[in-house]
């Protein structure tokens, strides 16, 4: 997918397989420039351009791999989800451990004491993936994450009369239904 949809095309000394392989790797472990290239053999100039030119070819994949989320019909036979009739899919943040450098550290301090990164990811009923939001500080409320995914100029958009299924981190708002707890339901 990479070369025939991304464009990426191997050099004469790298093979498409190695530029995957760093870049994956990088990504992976969060390593810097210089171990990349200590690890694979390669010059830091190396290393840097054929990430930036894999980061291009797998953003250029953004079309066909991500899907336009499409609401729940009337005709929905899915037990799962028939009842939700314009629903879009379920979105929520999860914690991904990280090792920021030493100053940072506080920021990305969860509740839980383990340090982390505050991810939001937002599914499609049949579960692919329809929008991600990563590198939040796992110091960061969910909702706090979800305001800022609907701010951005390229982030998350709610059609009219649609709506996404959150859970009880998030508050009930226009385009989002969250749970609601027994302690409100009076007999």
């Amino acid at each position: 997918m990479v070369r025939d949809v991304g464009g990426l095309r191997p050099t004469r000394n790298m093979s498409l397989e190695e530029i995957v392989a760093m870049f994956v790797y990088t990504l992976a472990h969060h390593e810097k420039n210089r171990t990349i290239g200590l690890t694979f053999f390669r010059s830091g100039e190396t290393v840097s351009r054929q990430f930036n030119l894999c980061l291009l070819a797998v953003l250029k994949l953004h079309d066909l791999l991500l899907e336009n989320p499409e609401p729940i019909t009337d005709e929905c036979t899915d037990d799962r989800w028939k009842y939700f009739k314009n629903c879009l899919g379920a979105l929520d943040g999860t914690l991904i451990k990280v090792t920021p450098p030493s100053d940072q550290k506080p920021r990305y301090r969860t509740r839980k004491a383990s340090i982390a990164t505050n991810v939001l990811g937002v599914c499609s009923p049949n579960m692919r993936f329809i929008y991600v939001l990563p590198g939040w500080e796992g110091s960061a409320h969910d909702g706090r994450v979800l305001r800022n995914a609907i701010s951005r100029p390229n982030g998350l958009r709610v059609p009219q009369g649609c709506y996404y299924l959150v859970d009880a981190g998030y508050r009930n708002a226009k385009g989002f239904l969250c749970p609601i707890s027994r302690a409100k339901i009076s007999p």
